[in-house]
């Protein structure tokens, strides 16, 4: 099969799934990155060991696609709605989740270190076996999913670092 571009394979997920399909059982790692689905409406889509890192999903909707083994680090899915995705063994440093919907999704074994999901819903979604959930951010409006769905050590409880914020003028001031 022919060598394809970024752009032609994007073009392919958006109106020749199937034919995306053929060329990627041929194809092996996809260097997708930077790419733009923002606003996108992908079902059933196979991203399987694609490096997508920079890439946004934003404000998209996302069902039953396979982000396994993937690099998705920076990429962007704030405000999507993503259902019965598979996003084990991926790498998701920084990956954006902010005011998503995420449900029913798989996380086993991935990195989330820098995750963030401030006013996320993860209702439902599978975290136990993720890796790094405690350097992830989230924020008072995130809700998740039932302790089962977490990993063990997990803190759901949202503090804010306030000893970074210490008043410097009393300490100073005591000085004097």
């Amino acid at each position: 099969m022919s060598n394809y571009t970024k752009e032609e394979i994007f073009d392919l997920i958006m109106h020749n799934q199937e034919e995306y399909a053929q060329f990627k059982k041929s194809a092996g790692e996809l260097d997708l990155s930077e790419l733009d689905f923002s606003n996108c409406t992908l079902s059933g889509v196979d991203f399987t060991d694609a490096d997508l890192s920079g890439s946004s999903f934003s404000e998209g909707s996302l069902t039953e696609c396979k982000f396994v083994n993937c690099d998705l680090t920076s990429a962007d899915f704030s405000r999507s709605n993503i259902v019965e995705s598979d996003f084990s063994e991926s790498l998701l440093n920084g990956t954006d989740y902010s005011y998503a919907t995420v449900s029913y999704c798989n996380f086993s074994d991935s990195d989330m270190a820098g995750a963030i999901f401030n006013e996320s819903d993860l209702s439902d979604s599978d975290f136990a076996a993720a890796v790094n959930m405690s350097a992830c951010r989230f924020d008072d409006g995130t809700i998740f999913p039932d302790s089962d769905m977490l990993p063990d050590d997990f803190d759901t409880t949202y503090t804010k670092d306030l000893s970074s914020l210490e008043d410097d003028e009393d300490n100073s001031s005591s000085e004097y």
